[in-house]
């Protein structure tokens, strides 16, 4: 059973068991490296009459990043990256909600990184909504965004012998989210 875009109206948080926050950056030129936080807590208002009175926030624990290889997080997570320790947190606060069809939205918003924060734009996919076998209602939304990690002071790099250098500057960030109707 599904709902119409009006009844989704309310409050909504993360379900962190069926939402990915990832990423994806260029490694030594010829490579992706994919990755994700596994701690992190997201909510959202939706306004299912009005998209553009709708908000939200992420707040996600950068000691959480994985990559696959514990050698590589736990790199990421020295000051030549995210700097875990002096920066636990990376955020996001929408500041306006544009929706563009019936199943697109942009999010426009504030992402703070190591204590910088830059504004992004955030295209969303509205991919449906259902009534779990719980009765609680869900919603789900998928989008991405490239960001320049030299924007918010991540500048560690190596140079290749060949040219170019280890790590791309330009990173793709991942919103994969379900997200349980509270109330």
């Amino acid at each position: 059973m599904t709902v119409s875009l009006p009844e989704l109206t309310g409050d909504y948080v993360f379900d962190p068991a069926h939402t990915r926050i990832g990423f994806v950056a260029r490694h030594a030129m010829v490579t992706k490296v994919r990755g994700a936080f596994h701690e992190f807590e997201g909510t959202a208002h939706l306004d299912g009459a009005d998209p553009a009175r709708s908000t939200g926030q992420v707040v996600i624990k950068t000691q959480s990043i994985d990559t696959g290889n514990e050698q590589r997080d736990q790199h990421l997570r020295t000051n030549d990256f995210l700097d875990a320790p002096n920066h636990p947190d990376i955020t996001f606060r929408t500041t306006e909600v544009e929706q563009r069809s019936d199943t697109e939205f942009r999010v426009t918003g504030e992402l703070t990184i190591k204590d910088t924060t830059k504004p992004v734009v955030i295209d969303f996919e509205y991919t449906g909504n259902a009534v779990d076998p719980f009765g609680n209602v869900r919603v789900g939304l998928e989008g991405s965004v490239t960001i320049s990690r030299k924007e918010f002071g991540v500048t560690w790099n190596a140079a290749l012998e060949g040219g170019g250098v280890l790590v791309s500057d330009k990173i793709v960030l991942e919103f994969d989210i379900s997200a349980i109707k509270q109330g």
